[in-house]
C-alpha cells in the first residue's frame, strides 16, 4: 500500500471524491501542514495552528496510480482560490498536496504545471506543494462524514 496526503478546503468532499476511486483503500480526514501537536477541530478553526484540513489516503498502486489520485483532488476543488474554499476561509481550508517522496514531489509539480499550462483556469492555481508531516486524525464524527450522514455531496 502507498500513501498520499491532499488538503483541498473542507475535508468532507474531498475525502468522498477519493473514496470513490478503485484501489483506495481507506481515507481518514485529519490535520497537517501545522506546528500544534494534536490539534482538535477547534483548535485548527481558530486558524493559528498553520495545520491544513486533509485528507490521508491509502491506495494500492497497482490497481491507481498517484498520478490518477491527482487528477481526483485538482477535480475536486478550485485551485485558484487561497485560503478559501466556497464558503469556508481560512489558511485551514487552503489548496495542498503534502508529498511522501520525491517521486510524488515530481508527480505533483509536473500536474500542476501541466493544468496551469491547460488554461483551464483564468487565476494562477495557488496550490502548494510540500514535504509530508505528522498527519493528525480529525475527531471521529468528522470520518466518512457524507456517509454517516447520507449526503451526497458539499458546497462545492
Amino acid at each position: 500500500m502507498a500513501r498520499a496526503i491532499f488538503a483541498a478546503g473542507c475535508f468532507w468532499g474531498v475525502e468522498d471524491a477519493l473514496r470513490q476511486v478503485e484501489g483506495v483503500t481507506s481515507t481518514t480526514v485529519g490535520y497537517t501542514g501545522g506546528t500544534k501537536s494534536n490539534p482538535s477541530y477547534r483548535d485548527v478553526c481558530t486558524g493559528t495552528t498553520g495545520h491544513a484540513e486533509a485528507v490521508q489516503v491509502e491506495y494500492d498502486p497497482k490497481q491507481v496510480s498517484y498520478e490518477q489520485l491527482l487528477n481526483v483532488f485538482w477535480q475536486s476543488h478550485d485551485p485558484t482560490t487561497l485560503n478559501r474554499q466556497g464558503p469556508d476561509v481560512g489558511t485551514q481550508y487552503r489548496s495542498a498536496i503534502f508529498f511522501e517522496d520525491a517521486e510524488q514531489e515530481a508527480a505533483a509539480r509536473n500536474s500542476k504545471a501541466a493544468l496551469e499550462k491547460s488554461g483551464l483556469f483564468k487565476r494562477p492555481i495557488v496550490t502548494e506543494i510540500k514535504p509530508a508531516s505528522q498527519f493528525w486524525p480529525a475527531e471521529d464524527y468528522h470520518q466518512q462524514y457524507f456517509e454517516k450522514r447520507g449526503i451526497k455531496a458539499c458546497h462545492i
